[in-house]
């Protein structure tokens, strides 16, 4: 069976290409693999400097046999201006825990910039910036869970990303 994963590529690197031209999208905008079946993304907004973690899996849809994302949980460090836990929240050891409302996201668009700190990749408690990953253009990455995919004109599979690199 194929292995379960994140897949991740950047969604400007195809905005403008010919539909035609496969080649320079792929090129452009290599998919990174990356294997894990339960991963968190988190940031540290850019304005408030508070932190925001979500909790996904990565699971088999049992209908569709599709990978499919499942957000878990989510938790911010404590509150501000216009980012107030959601009502259902818990205060646990300073976080605000709460069940994210979309549960089964088909995509996660993470919009990157040159201007604030990456987001951070964690697997198993070993975190490390997203740009170790698969590099930022300043625009829009997209992450989707998904079977490690190959290249059927190469036969070969993706870049595979390197983990874990704890910093």
């Amino acid at each position: 069976m194929a292995a379960l994963g994140v897949c991740l590529s950047l969604v400007g690197a195809l905005v403008g290409a010919a539909p035609s031209d496969t080649l320079t999208q792929a090129s452009a905008s290599p998919t990174v693999f990356v294997p894990t079946t339960a991963f968190t993304l988190a940031w540290t907004h850019s304005i408030e400097k508070v932190r925001w973690e979500e909790d996904y899996t990565v699971k088999i849809d049992p209908i569709t046999r599709q990978p499919v994302l499942h957000a878990i949980q989510a938790r911010i460090k404590g509150s501000a201006a216009g980012m107030e836990p959601p009502p259902d929240a818990v205060l646990r050891g300073g976080w605000y825990a709460y069940k994210p409302s979309i549960t089964t996201p088909v995509e996660l668009r993470l919009t990157r910039s040159e201007f604030t700190p990456d987001y951070d990749w964690c697997i198993a408690g070993s975190c490390q910036p997203m740009s170790n990953l698969i590099a930022s253009d300043a625009g829009i990455t997209s992450a989707k869970a998904c079977f490690n995919p190959t290249n059927p004109a190469a036969g070969r599979s993706p870049r595979r990303a390197k983990y874990p690199s704890a910093r």
